[in-house]
């Protein structure tokens, strides 16, 4: 039986920056991740960076993935993970696929999007209902679209569509826009969108594809015809397959300044975690820390 000095789980900002890390340290150690990038390979516009007045997500994910590869980092792709459990001094991390063992481990599994949990939501899925804008805003050059969420996600997917689309609405259930200001300030001067402030979205209707939305406002009943309906109400941490590590109320996994978890061994960071800030560069010193920490961990097994 292989057992790692660590296993990193998640090929985001975070658990990238942990591999570079831990490979300059010679550490003997995996990535399991169900795909490269993260949420960051979502994003359009990147202008906070350091090193990039301008990038895009899945630009910057490629340099990432050319400086891994400067160190012959084991990656293993479409290793989702679905369980990690203690076996005696050993973490077994278990797969879609395989287990895996370790010594340490690293949680940097990041977040997936948040559901309206509304009528026709899961019948339209795939049918004009959308959580990527950067996988599928080209599938509705020319169409009306509606984009539910006033946060930094939204405002991106709107920026982004607005290159494509004929007209769209976005549509915040809170009574003002979330997001940077200077991202709101840039849309408001877009003509081709609508911003529906203190709007909630009731049910999403059509027949093979998606072709209204009603929604709530001042108190009445709207009917508000699209093509498509770009989901952004935020996200979730991804960390249900371990339950013995503290988490808060949000489901984040609680860690202190050197990215330990309340479990000996068991290191996480990134989105995943209950860190300050949920940003990508934010993501990748939280990753560093982790590698750093389960380093000097090992050195008193």
């Amino acid at each position: 039986m292989k057992v790692y000095e660590l296993i990193i789980t998640g090929g985001g900002p975070a658990g990238i920056t942990a591999a570079i890390y831990s490979a300059r340290k010679q550490m003997d150690f995996t990535i399991l991740t169900k795909d490269i990038g993260g949420q960051a390979s979502l994003s359009w516009e990147i202008e906070n960076y350091i090193g990039y007045q301008f990038i895009t997500g899945p630009d910057l994910v490629e340099k990432f993935i050319q400086h891994i590869k400067e160190f012959n980092v084991d990656i293993k792709e479409n290793q989702e993970v679905i369980r990690i459990s203690k076996e005696g001094s050993i973490f077994n991390v278990k797969t879609v696929k395989d287990d895996y063992y370790g010594k340490t481990v690293i949680i940097a599994t990041g977040r997936r999007p948040k559901k309206l949990n509304i009528k026709g939501e899961e019948e339209f899925r795939n049918k004009g209902i959308v959580y990527c804008a950067t996988c599928d805003a080209p599938l509705f050059r020319d169409k009306e679209v509606a984009v539910i969420g006033g946060g930094n996600s939204g405002l991106d997917s709107v920026l982004q569509l607005s290159r494509i689309a004929r007209k769209i609405y976005l549509i915040e259930i809170k009574n003002d826009l979330t997001g940077d200001k200077i991202v709101i300030d840039k849309i408001k001067e877009l003509e081709k969108v609508e911003i529906m402030p203190g709007t909630e979205v009731k049910g999403i209707y059509g027949g093979k594809f998606i072709e209204r939305i009603k929604v709530k406002k001042d108190g009445k009943d709207i009917d508000i015809k699209v093509d498509g309906v770009f989901i952004e109400i935020g996200s979730e941490p991804n960390a249900e397959f371990i339950d013995f590590v503290e988490k808060n109320e949000y489901g984040e996994i609680i860690v202190d300044c050197k990215n330990r978890t309340s479990y000996p061994g068991v290191f996480a960071a990134g989105d995943v975690t209950n860190v300050f800030a949920k940003q990508i560069i934010v993501a990748c010193g939280e990753g560093a820390k982790a590698s750093i920490s389960s380093f000097e961990y090992l050195k008193y097994l």
